[in-house]
């Protein structure tokens, strides 16, 4: 863990889950879940009917600060995440991006030769976003912790060079081999813009930061090193450097035994399991004072019953004797039932949140 966290002001740790994110352990750990405020909310999805596409809801503050406060009222989760998406930094580099119904996202051009020359950077396209967590800030219960967040350059990369998602990103991976000098040339304004993002994220009130490499797990060893690695040393280092005391969470999706690297490369504060990997193998191998977060199979949420018990059961018991945050090894499921949520945190805290 860096020693940048000793920054952190001692009063925050008020904020349960800021302070595991120091290197804290709390029992029962924290909790809150990836994708928390979503379709499966019976008041996101009203809020959404009104609101149109998915972009400009994340683009209206108003509207995205309530999503974003939706489960906190709910659940009382300890972490609000910002609602927004990891493609608003392709976005405001000058790709357009739309959200086509039924078939995710679209970004054009693609920059299948790597080259961002032709496009006309627009970052005033991110000033809705930290109006979003200025409003977010000044509504938060005390003890809640704020969470800003930005996709990984690797991630970021591959729908920039598609044009849309992929289930092997080919485009992306193929590009990294042929023109290594564009892809990374991409990388590194990739990187340099999540970092002011991030900064304005702080600065605007979010109190720690996730980085989401969801397609991390897509290449091999040298090239993980390369082009996950690297770029997220960067971001963290930067991040410490210029706002001391924010911890940072990086999550590489996919990543298996990499992680050993992933921990020691980037300099993260904490790190985010997928729900493929074992959590007595996480804590066994990982550095020791690292904190975990993770891992429940969200299909396991979905299901309830014996299955999410005994799920829950596991990672508790494995990871019992470090800095644990409670979350999902990936995003909540749409289809989850409200009532799995309530059932989860039931057995995380051992008592039935009482809401207002």
């Amino acid at each position: 863990m860096t020693s940048s966290l000793s920054a952190m002001p001692a009063i925050e740790t008020h904020r349960s889950l800021l302070a595991v994110l120091r290197g804290e352990r709390r029992d029962p750990p924290p909790v809150w879940l990836m994708r928390q405020a979503g379709r499966y909310l019976p008041e996101y999805r009203a809020l959404r009917a009104t609101k149109g596409g998915f972009l400009e809801l994340c683009y209206d503050p108003q509207a995205a600060a309530e999503v974003t406060l939706q489960p906190i009222r709910r659940f009382g989760f300890d972490g609000a995440i910002l609602f927004s998406d990891i493609l608003v930094i392709p976005h405001a580099l000058g790709q357009d991006l739309a959200f086509e119904a039924g078939e995710g996202p679209r970004l054009s051009p693609p920059l299948l030769d790597g080259l961002l020359d032709g496009l006309a950077a627009a970052p005033e396209r991110l000033s809705p976003v930290y109006e979003t967590v200025r409003r977010v800030a000044a509504a938060l219960p005390a003890e809640t912790t704020f969470l800003g967040f930005a996709g990984s350059p690797w991630t970021v990369a591959t729908y920039m060079v598609a044009g849309q998602g992929s289930k092997d990103h080919a485009a992306a991976r193929r590009l990294a081999y042929k023109d290594r000098d564009a892809f990374a040339a991409l990388i590194e304004r990739i990187v340099a813009a999540t970092i002011d993002y991030l900064l304005g994220q702080i600065d605007a009130g979010v109190h720690a930061v996730q980085l989401f490499d969801s397609w991390a797990g897509s290449l091999a060893p040298a090239e993980f090193e390369r082009w996950v690695i690297e770029p997220n040393a960067a971001i963290t280092a930067a991040i410490h450097a210029r706002r001391p005391g924010i911890p940072v969470i990086g999550f590489p999706k996919g990543a298996g035994a990499k992680l050993l690297d992933y921990a020691r490369g980037t300099g993260v504060d904490a790190i985010g399991l997928d729900e493929t990997i074992d959590p007595v193998w996480a804590a066994e191998w990982l550095p020791g004072d690292m904190p975990l977060q993770g891992n429940l199979d969200p299909l396991a949420l979905v299901e309830g019953g014996e299955p999410l018990r005994n799920a829950i059961g596991r990672i508790l018991a494995a990871l019992a004797g470090r800095p644990h945050v409670m979350n999902l090894g990936h995003g909540i499921i749409p289809e989850t039932p409200v009532a799995h949520v309530e059932e989860a945190l039931d057995l995380i805290r051992g008592a039935r949140f009482a809401r207002d």
